[in-house]
């Protein structure tokens, strides 16, 4: 931390008595050693930091901070007041005052040395040693972690305590257990056994004498914290909860979501958990992967200020059985970014689900619009004038007009928002400006949903390579808001528009065209393939890719017929499941357990709905049976939308949608059918499992039998 704080970043008797003026006199020296270029623009983008949330914390601690494009390299300054200094703590005035300047675009080691320091100032030792220094250097010293050589103020004793006290610049790591009995694999968010040799025996284990081990071992909690700029906050909470994690016995991991990134926390980990903490003011990243575990929610401050109240909180709603939502239970898939230890496949297929999670909406909204327009106006009504010259109130048609116009507005977002949020998926916020460029780009020369694929990627890619290119300090505040748009923006378009722009195009037009010539046995055989894939993996990637497909194909304000058709195979097959499973605990309850049964009147609602995902309990409980009946349902009822020709302009909305239908009457005969055959599949498969004499529920390695282990199972009628 040398470069980032000296003597002459110092002031032991800071005279300003508001945090305003505090916040000036300390960035005027940084003024004066070059490391800011504009105070004024600097203490306005500090001002609007402090509008967000308060920095003073509890412990006579104040820490201002910002990413600003007038700092030229990370920066902090320390400021010691002795009257105090009121920055916004529930304890009272700050006398320890921290300014830290980070450029907009400041690189991960110099902000992992300033989340270093953010951890240092929640321990107490480290803030005492402060007040105690002598001089400007002693307290420059302390900060960096360094032991100058002893003055004749005794300084260099308290220097010492504070570079013991606080953690050196390179332990800093994003995940960080604390455990009574275990702690946790920086790398890997794993945790390992302690020191003496205690390990945390697994859920459910055993010891010798039968008791369960998961009674012995300390609960488990898994956090997150973050802020709006990752800076201080975010590490500030994650040392207080880990504190008071030691202190109250638990085995505590804390993903720290900063600037500098983060590593995500093992899956294992998160699935051994007993409660979870989010402690934040900015959303937390791929917060789906915490699903079905007792929660709390709440403000970065709290973390940092109470955070033995969270953990007691926490233990008690473990207690209650309260949990947030299942994992899966959405209807659109859900923004995930490529972990590091993924196979380029599989971050592949994360960066493409990224962009289709963000283009869903807009295709349903699209979609809808479009389709009511249709409804209200006629199928003329694609033919309407503009709204803007020509729009009558007391006339239908004008409203049919509007919708559909809107709609229209809603759709031309699509491409560019799939190929800005491929690239946001792969390279994070600088991915955006070449993804939408290039997203646009592909609608203006027709390359359609390929070229957007192609388009994030190709940005996503190229903000990679320029983030790895070596910058010199004067340039990085305006890498992220002048450089890297620019050039990505400039490499995308040349490759879009002169290089493979028209391949693309002309591939566009051919698959289109191979779809409008679909008839006949080709139609059903393809409504037979995406009736599986909706049904393969319920509301999975294999069926997102399948419900990709047939939202671009009606992504224009003028689909073909074919397209429409795909649209209505690909909704109706993705109903069947909950349905089929409906209509099966409705018809044979013995075959199902109580909760199953419970399950089985939401599944009606689910299933009307479009939401495949409402089958998930089933398919979990006895996959063997349930998916390969669903997709039996799913093929057929594909194959029969396909073969009658019924049509369907919205994307989603299930039976709401139906006067939206063509030929609605034969679709719905097509998910009943579906239904029947799917219902009627898992009924018969569940009815010849082989029972124990008397009737007794099947032996525990039958797939099936977990969730009928309590009850008798009959044999098939």
């Amino acid at each position: 931390m040398s470069d980032m704080i000296t003597a002459d970043l110092v002031d032991l008797d800071l005279s300003a008595d508001t945090k305003e003026a505090a916040a000036r006199a300390l960035a005027e020296r940084m003024v004066a050693l070059g490391r800011v270029t504009d105070l004024d623009g600097f203490l306005a983008d500090v001002a609007a930091r402090e509008a967000q949330m308060p920095t003073g914390l509890d412990g006579g601690i104040g820490i201002p901070h910002c990413r600003s494009a007038h700092v030229t390299e990370p920066t902090l300054a320390f400021g010691r007041s002795a009257a105090g200094i009121d920055f916004g703590a529930a304890d009272g005035p700050a006398d320890l005052i921290f300014l830290i300047a980070a450029p907009a675009g400041a690189d991960d080691a110099h902000l992992t040395i300033l989340s270093s320091l953010a951890r240092q100032l929640m321990n107490t030792e480290f803030t005492d040693a402060l007040r105690a220094a002598g001089d400007a250097a002693a307290a420059a010293a302390l900060i960096r972690g360094d032991a100058p050589e002893a003055d004749a103020s005794g300084s260099s004793a308290s220097a010492s305590a504070g570079a013991s006290a606080g953690t050196s610049a390179g332990a800093s790591s994003d995940s960080v257990a604390v455990s009574t009995a275990a702690s946790a694999d920086p790398a890997t968010g794993t945790t390992a056994p302690a020191p003496d040799g205690a390990t945390a025996p697994a859920p459910g284990a055993t010891d010798a004498s039968g008791a369960d081990a998961a009674d012995a071992r300390p609960f488990r909690i898994v956090a997150v914290t973050s802020c709006p700029t990752g800076i201080a906050h975010t590490y500030m909470a994650a040392e207080s909860l880990e504190n008071a994690g030691r202190e109250a016995g638990v085995e505590l991991v804390v993903e720290t979501q900063g600037s500098a990134g983060f590593t995500r926390l093992d899956p294992a980990v998160i699935q051994a958990a007993d409660g979870v903490i989010f402690a934040h003011d900015v959303p937390v990243r791929d917060k789906d992967r915490f699903a079905g575990k007792p929660t709390v929610d709440v403000g970065v401050k709290a973390g940092i200020n109470r955070p033995a109240e969270l953990i007691t909180e926490v233990r008690g709603k473990a207690a209650r059985g309260e949990v947030t939502g299942a994992p899966g239970t959405g209807s659109t898939p859900v923004e995930r970014a490529g972990d590091a230890g993924d196979s380029y496949g599989t971050k592949l297929r994360k960066w493409l689900m990224t962009g289709v999670s963000y283009m869903v909406p807009f295709v349903a909204a699209g979609g809808l619009l479009i389709a009511l327009g249709f409804a209200i106006g006629g199928y003329q009504i694609n033919e309407a004038k503009p709204v803007m010259d020509h729009f009558d109130w007391g006339q239908v048609d004008s409203w049919g007009a509007l919708l559909f116009q809107i709609g229209g507005v809603a759709f031309g977002f699509l491409i560019p928002v799939l190929a800005g949020y491929i690239a946001y998926g792969m390279a994070d916020r600088p991915g955006l400006v070449p993804g939408f460029v290039g997203g646009m780009i592909s609608v203006n020369i027709a390359a359609g949903f390929l070229g957007g694929l192609v388009a994030g990627l190709l940005a996503g890619g190229v903000v990679l390579a320029i983030q790895k290119i070596k910058i010199p300090p004067v340039l990085r505040g305006i890498m992220p808001v002048v450089v890297i748009p620019l050039i990505s923006s400039i490499v995308v378009g040349f490759l879009m528009f002169i290089v493979i722009g028209k391949p693309i195009a002309n591939a566009q037009e051919a698959m289109t065209d191979w779809l409008n010539g679909l008839s006949g046995t080709n139609a059903i055989l393809l409504g037979i393939l995406l009736g599986l894939m909706m049904c393969f993996d319920l509301g999975g990637p294999v069926n997102k890719v399948a419900y990709a497909f047939a939202t671009a194909g009606i992504a224009v304000q003028d689909p073909s017929d074919s397209a429409m058709k795909v649209m209505a195979a690909v909704m109706a097959a993705g109903m069947v499941p909950p349905l089929g499973m409906a209509l099966a605990t409705t018809v044979r309850k013995k075959l199902f357990t109580e909760t199953e049964r419970e399950n089985g009147k939401a599944a009606w609602v689910l299933g009307a709905s479009f939401i495949s995902e409402g089958a998930i309990p089933f398919a979990a409980a006895d996959p063997l049976r349930v998916i390969p009946a669903s997709m039996a349902g799913g093929a057929v009822t594909g194959a029969l939308t396909m073969a009658f020709g019924s049509t369907l302009r919205a994307p989603h909305g299930g039976i709401w949608v139906t006067f939206l239908i063509g030929k609605p009457f034969l679709y719905l005969l097509a998910i009943a059918v579906g239904t029947a055959v799917t219902a009627g599949l898992v009924i018969l498969l569940k009815g010849l499992r082989k029972t124990a004499p008397g009737g007794a529920a099947p032996a525990s390695g039958d797939p099936a039998s977990a969730p009928a282990a309590e009850q008798k199972q009959p044999v098939a009628a």
